[in-house]
């Protein structure tokens, strides 16, 4: 699945466009490096988002097949710390 579908799908970033813009500016990276949107994602990738003031990083757990439920959305993958 395409990083900037799996960041709305599991609601870690709200919209597929706000994705798209978020890393065409170099603030997401997929384990340690800049990703474009397209970039296929895949169990075990390490995916961290840069805001304005925190950094946010999750490990991908679960790639669904379609589109899941808000309750389902947050087993698609784990934070870190």
């Amino acid at each position: 699945m395409r990083l900037d579908k799996f960041l709305k799908v599991s609601r870690l970033i709200k919209r597929r466009t706000v994705a798209n813009e978020v890393s065409d500016m170099g603030r997401v990276l997929v384990n340690g490096t800049p990703a474009k949107p397209a970039k296929q994602l895949k169990v075990g990738d390490i995916i961290t988002i840069e805001y304005a003031n925190k950094k946010l990083e999750v490990k991908v757990v679960k790639i669904p097949a379609n589109n899941v439920s808000v309750q389902e959305a947050a087993s698609l993958y784990e934070i870190r710390e």
